[in-house]
């Protein structure tokens, strides 16, 4: 069966690079050119994962992935020239589950697209039975979902297997470069500022202080006392 990528990027150049690259790498690569375009595009045909720039015109990146995030858990990578720490937030509040600064390396590309796509594989073949609770905090990985005290709390995919990584290994330490690798699915030198992000945003939206830095080695989620 096809796997069938959409890019949303304006620029001609990026556009032709992007869809060689994953042509190339045995993908279905469809493009559109702005926000309006792309979202059309999107409800014209069922995608396994999206490529979209956050500066786009007539409907830009933020917006894009909010109308996406209303009808879909498909993948969102961000390609962005913004690399200030709050423009990633803000991707990230909007549900995108990674992104990519510009320039960017094409084979840093296909890894990080990759890595997106197993990890959605990954999650039809979940234990129907492995509900896991900490506390106030219940975690799915059928439904894909976590709650807080019944609420709903809305995570990005990285965010969610973050979090079911640390939850099933409770006490255990991970570091950066393992939380890289096995949540991330690569493991690039720099790329554990990604790391220290996504532990922040989890942080703030469970509002509890249940995973714990060890300073100088990595994370780990709590025991419970």
């Amino acid at each position: 069966m096809d796997t069938n990528i959409l890019i949303i990027e304006d620029e001609i150049e990026i556009q032709t690079i992007l869809k060689e690259l994953l042509t190339d790498a045995g993908y279905v690569a469809h493009v559109a050119g702005d926000g309006l375009e792309g979202i059309t595009a999107f409800r014209q045909k069922q995608y396994d994962l999206v490529l979209l720039d956050l500066m786009l015109p007539k409907i830009d990146g933020y917006a894009v992935c909010e109308m996406i995030r209303k009808e879909s858990n498909v993948p969102v990578l961000m390609l962005t020239a913004l690399d200030e720490e709050d423009d990633q937030l803000k991707g990230f509040d909007v549900l995108a589950d990674d992104y990519i600064t510009k320039p960017f390396s094409v084979k840093l590309v296909l890894k990080r697209v990759e890595a997106l796509l197993r990890r959605t594989r990954e999650d039809h073949c979940e234990d129907e039975n492995a509900l896991l609770c900490h506390g106030s905090i219940q975690l799915d990985p059928v439904s894909l979902r976590v709650y807080v005290s019944g609420e709903d709390v809305p995570l990005t995919k990285l965010e969610f297997d973050l979090l079911h990584l640390l939850m099933k290994n409770k006490g255990r330490v991970f570091t950066r470069d393992e939380l890289l690798d096995l949540v991330w699915g690569y493991d690039f030198a720099g790329y554990d500022k990604a790391v220290n992000i996504h532990i922040m945003n989890l942080r703030r939206k469970l509002g509890a202080d249940c995973i714990e830095t060890i300073r100088g080695v990595g994370y780990r989620f709590a025991k419970m006392d």
